[in-house]
């Protein structure tokens, strides 16, 4: 009997647990032991045609969707990870560090943890007396690995965030009334707009009574914080399971992942999933269509559609990278296939950087990484804050993406040869880890490339060589 590769254990144990079932019941369900799921799962068994096509129909995926290899971004951390310069004389070469991804998953997962602290240790920062035990890059690399582990996808945030917006839905025709409405009605919360510090966009008074809103926020915003404190709220029992059931460090990470989960389910408040799903499809993701519609800013609308993951209701598995002017990624997250740095800036072709030249607009961009995938990629860059006279501004760029497969799904495709063989940007992660010698933009040589210069000829570049 045919069997598909086995890396598509951890594919089948995040869709099973996002469907709320046990080892025990997926196992019964498919007519197999527990035992031997178990092994599936961990990537220690082929899983056969039959059962593939099995597991595809009750997870309501499609058999080629599912058998998507899941190591993709655990070899591009690895690879990133022994670009150090610790690791300059180890002589590992792209297989083994695809080897260990692929038959020791867990030993790799444990190879970053260990070194994110290490990182941590050699920074200025844990130098200090003053350091916290677990630095903030550990802190939020765990916050980020936690979501990737999930997909972005908390099938009990988005059931918390149905049941409320029900509420809210029959308390008032407005979203935004009904919200103010049920705050006051369920939890005695009255919301004004105020005068608040720089930097504080929201904040509870009146020993808890009154919610103070920013008057210097965008409407969108203030809308956003003002759910926020809804979910916090509301959804505090599914938020504080979520916490501890993890794997994320404690006490360290958790202010950080209530933040983000609350985030994710003011999110889905604004905008329900399955009416915003429908719309994606509807107007093929146009984040600024969807925007008026749902009255969300650019970067609130590109999120909320990276967490459509819900099985038989799922949209384009997408990328997305926020980083700032000076090239440091504050968030990442990929189902697109591309690898995002886990330690560094990426890849200066990246359109998400070009996307600073031309601010405000929608950037499109084809890549192609050195191993030959492509992807489609749209970016902007938008400014954040400095809603009163000499406030600092933040300038920011959001980038998200698809594999070249999804692309026609997205109206920014329109008037795109998609399969034009030259049209597609050469791109890379980093420096350390992209084979493409050729590039004039090189900040530094790849890990296991020696530097030479040859007097006799000066390119360019220094770190650059003709192919």
């Amino acid at each position: 009997m045919t069997a598909t590769e086995p890396q598509i254990g951890g594919r089948i144990k995040r869709l099973r647990r996002l469907k709320g079932v046990s080892q025990a019941q997926l196992a019964e369900a498919l007519d197999i032991s527990a035992s031997y799921l178990n092994l599936i799962e961990h990537n220690r068994r082929r899983i056969t045609v039959p059962l593939l096509f099995r597991t595809a129909g009750y997870f309501g995926v499609e058999p080629g969707e599912l058998a998507e290899s899941d190591d993709g971004r655990l070899v591009g951390d690895l690879m990133e990870l022994f670009g150090d310069d610790i690791f300059a004389d180890a002589d590992l070469t792209n297989q083994d560090i695809r080897d260990l991804a692929a038959n020791h998953p867990a030993v790799g997962r444990a190879v970053l943890k260990l070194f994110d602290h290490v990182r941590h240790l050699r920074s200025p920062e844990a130098r200090t007396e003053t350091a916290p035990e677990t630095g903030h890059n550990v802190v939020t690399e765990a916050v980020s690995d936690f979501l990737q582990e999930n997909a972005n996808h908390f099938p009990a945030l988005e059931t918390a965030a149905e049941r409320v917006r029900h509420d809210i839905d029959n308390a008032a025709e407005r979203f935004e009334e009904g919200l103010r409405v049920w705050l006051f009605n369920v939890f005695g919360i009255e919301t004004r707009l105020a005068s608040l510090p720089n930097g504080v966009m929201r904040r509870l008074e009146g020993g808890g009574r009154v919610l103070a809103i920013a008057d210097t926020l965008e409407p969108e915003s203030a809308l956003f914080v003002m759910a926020q404190q809804a979910a916090l709220l509301a959804a505090k029992a599914e938020i504080d399971r979520l916490i501890e059931t993890s794997t994320l460090p404690q006490p360290d990470a958790v202010p950080l992942a209530r933040n983000v989960l609350a985030s994710y389910t003011a999110a889905a408040l604004i905008m329900p999933y399955e009416a915003f799903y429908t719309a994606c499809r509807n107007t093929r993701y146009d984040i600024e269509r969807l925007g008026r519609r749902f009255r969300a800013s650019f970067e609130q609308v590109c999120h909320r559609m990276t967490t459509l993951q819900r099985p038989g209701m799922a949209g384009i598995p997408l990328h997305l990278v926020r980083t700032d002017i000076a090239g440091n990624i504050s968030k990442r997250f990929s189902l697109s296939g591309i690898h995002i740095p886990r330690h560094s800036g990426a890849c200066p072709r990246w359109n998400v950087y070009s996307a600073f030249l031309n601010p405000g607009q929608i950037n499109v961009q084809l890549s192609q990484m050195p191993d030959g995938q492509r992807f489609f990629c749209i970016a902007k860059a938008i400014t954040k804050g400095g809603y009163a006279h000499n406030a600092p501004r933040r300038h920011i760029a959001i980038g998200l993406g698809c594999a070249i497969s999804h692309a026609a799904n997205m109206i920014y495709a329109e008037g795109i040869d998609l399969d034009a063989p030259s049209g597609a940007v050469p791109i890379g992660v980093g420096c350390r880890i992209c084979p493409r010698m050729e590039c004039g933009q090189r900040a530094h040589p790849p890990a296991d490339h020696r530097f030479s210069a040859d007097t006799g000829e000066r390119m360019e570049n220094l770190y650059m060589q003709r192919g």
